[in-house]
């Protein structure tokens, strides 16, 4: 085969892949984790592009051992990528939820340092960065947490996004029952962006947490004006009302409207809305 024939199949090869992985890409984007998966099998080449996708469909799709093997495949073909790190992290996170309790130690360790490498990599990584928050929160000392880690973290959040890290010290305040802060840094974050939608679902959320329904739904108006049939909205509210018994009519409802919807993987698996379904049926 000549030189030039050579260069056009390679080529033609390459502009193949790119498309599938595409098509895998916006399979993914509407949750259709197994056919994004499909695609992305068959490839006959894979890159670190390929191998982190493949380990975001398992991540999603439950198989956390899975999602960590691909994941670290990626990385280990581009170890300086922040957000491959931060996905790895993400699914030694889960690994760690459910495994036995001599597993979860070592994988909590790895979730832990794969964070702090990808804030590291990229300080402006504010999802990475949130990560590494939720860890230090909840994570005790002997396991690398700490509220004074947090608060730090909150620091670099803040020097990246003002109205986020105004949450993120809402979440360490209501964490030390410091509700009249909490409040007012949610607050805060609305003035900072008032056309966010999820600014206003923190505050409604919160507001239900403190037993404060009015205000709750109030806000939660605020926030169907702003976005109209969010599907983010929708189970924010149904599970507003799940867990304070209030509504559940209106709750069923919702997340029946849940279950119907297109949902992005930012927004809750529906697994978790048939959960609350079960909750209502069994109330």
């Amino acid at each position: 085969m000549k030189p030039f024939t050579v260069f056009c199949v390679a080529a033609l090869a390459l502009a193949a892949d790119s498309s599938e992985l595409e098509r895998a890409r916006q399979l993914y984007e509407v949750t259709e984790y197994e056919q994004s998966l499909k695609l992305l099998k068959a490839m006959p080449s894979k890159d670190a592009a390929v191998y982190e996708l493949m380990g975001r469909d398992y991540l999603m799709s439950g198989d956390f051992k899975k999602a960590s093997e691909m994941l670290e495949k990626a990385v280990a073909a581009e170890p300086n990528n922040s957000d491959y790190v931060m996905w790895l992290g993400r699914a030694y996170g889960r690994r760690a939820e459910t495994s036995n309790p001599f597993s979860a130690l070592g994988h909590a360790s790895k979730a832990r340092q794969c964070f702090e490498r990808a804030a590291q990599l990229n300080p402006r990584n504010i999802e990475a960065l949130n990560d590494l928050l939720e860890y230090y929160m909840e994570a005790p000392g002997f396991m690398g947490g700490g509220f004074d880690k947090a608060q730090a973290t909150i620091a670099r959040i803040a020097q990246v996004d003002p109205s986020e890290g105004h949450w993120a010290q809402s979440t360490l305040d209501e964490k030390r029952k410091q509700y009249g802060s909490a409040e007012a840094q949610l607050r805060r974050a609305i003035e900072l962006a008032p056309q966010q939608v999820g600014r206003f679902m923190d505050l409604a959320k919160f507001l239900y947490r403190q037993g404060r329904y009015q205000e709750a739904e109030q806000t939660f108006a605020r926030a169907e004006e702003l976005a109209p049939n969010n599907p983010k909205l929708m189970y924010a509210r149904a599970e507003s009302y799940v867990h304070s018994g209030r509504n559940l009519q209106t709750a069923k409802d919702l997340l029946h409207r849940y279950l119907s919807a297109t949902i992005s993987p930012e927004d809750p698996p529906k697994s978790d809305a048939r959960k609350l379904l079960r909750q209502i049926e069994g109330s």
